[in-house]
């Protein structure tokens, strides 16, 4: 069923970009539990399984019904596009107890017998308790399945976003929906999100919108549009299909010649834009030499840079991609 978003012109004056590493936390805990998002994350859970299967993730997964309600409190919205895992679960940890039992009551309408189960009935009987424990949940899965693969995540996040927003410039904002997925269409000053649960239709009024790239999130597009979310469309990423796998390509031969081997792999790795942190953690080389070859590539005109937050990203220029596009 679709959803649409009304728009004005205010509402496109505050439109942005976002990442969350706690939305990520919690959508890696429902992917364990959904068959269809294995295809791309196979790797990582054939990496986190048995780290895994140590916590206790059913109060988790009670209130995560398929096609229902899913609980606000446990992923509220950005703070920011810098935000920590320490920030967003701070926000957790200080939800009104009496707004978590109402959003765990309508998530648990939604799952079967989930009201009168024995853990349902825990979690409402004292929801100031049960915020406390899901936070300590969602802590513990952060550190267990998605921080140790946190850098290579965001890069990937903020690969998309940096590439997201040259699109918004080059081709504006309805065929830069189009692009991020097709569940996405613009007519008439409207957002339709189609595949969604329910035909329902929501004025912005000067909200604006957050688009936010998820890697767990695939094969769904998924929104949230009640306080305290901003209304927000949540996508899959860019490149998920190529995250958990080195590319096999080999750097050319001759381009390796000309620029050296080091040099040439860094500018072959930069399919998508990427920081030094990211380049030197998939080609195992020293930050610092990653640095060095991003300035030389980018002096000689091969790469540009781009600040987005904390860090620099690099893409090869049209020059750069023809070099690196060679045949090894």
């Amino acid at each position: 069923m679709p959803f649409h978003l009304h728009f004005d012109e205010s509402d496109l004056l505050r439109c942005r970009f976002a990442l969350s590493p706690l939305w990520e936390t919690q959508e890696a805990v429902r992917t364990l539990r959904r068959p269809a998002r294995h295809g791309y994350h196979l790797p990582w859970l054939r990496q986190t399984a048995a780290a895994a299967s140590g916590l206790d993730l059913a109060p988790l997964w009670l209130l995560m019904p398929d096609g229902g309600h899913n609980p606000d409190f446990i992923c509220p919205p950005p703070l920011g596009p810098l935000a920590t895992f320490p920030e967003e679960i701070a926000a957790v940890r200080a939800t009104d107890p009496e707004a978590a039992r109402g959003d765990m009551a309508l998530a648990l309408a939604d799952r079967p017998g989930g009201l009168r189960s024995p853990a349902g009935r825990r979690l409402l009987a004292d929801p100031a308790r049960a915020v406390q424990e899901l936070a300590d949940l969602l802590e513990r899965a952060w550190h267990v399945m998605v921080e140790p693969h946190w850098p290579r995540l965001r890069a990937l996040l903020e690969a998309d976003i940096a590439f997201h927003s040259r699109r918004l410039a080059e081709v504006g904002f309805e065929r830069l929906l189009g692009e991020i997925s097709p569940q996405l269409r613009w007519a008439d000053s409207t957002l339709t999100v189609s595949g969604t649960r329910g035909d329902h239709s929501r004025v912005l009024g000067g909200q604006g919108l957050v688009l936010m790239p998820s890697v767990f999130v695939w094969p769904e597009v998924v929104g949230g549009y009640e306080p305290p979310w901003q209304p927000a469309v949540i996508y899959p990423a860019r490149g998920i299909g190529g995250l958990w796998t080195e590319s096999a390509r080999r750097t050319p031969d001759a381009l390796a010649r000309l620029l050296g081997r080091a040099r040439a792999d860094v500018l072959c790795a930069l399919g998508e834009p990427a920081g030094t942190s990211a380049l030197a953690h998939r080609l195992s080389l020293a930050p610092s030499s990653v640095s060095a070859h991003l300035s030389a590539l980018r002096a000689a005109g091969l790469l540009t840079s781009r600040r987005y937050g904390h860090q620099v990203l690099y893409e090869r220029t049209p020059l750069g991609i023809a070099l690196a596009a060679q045949e090894p």
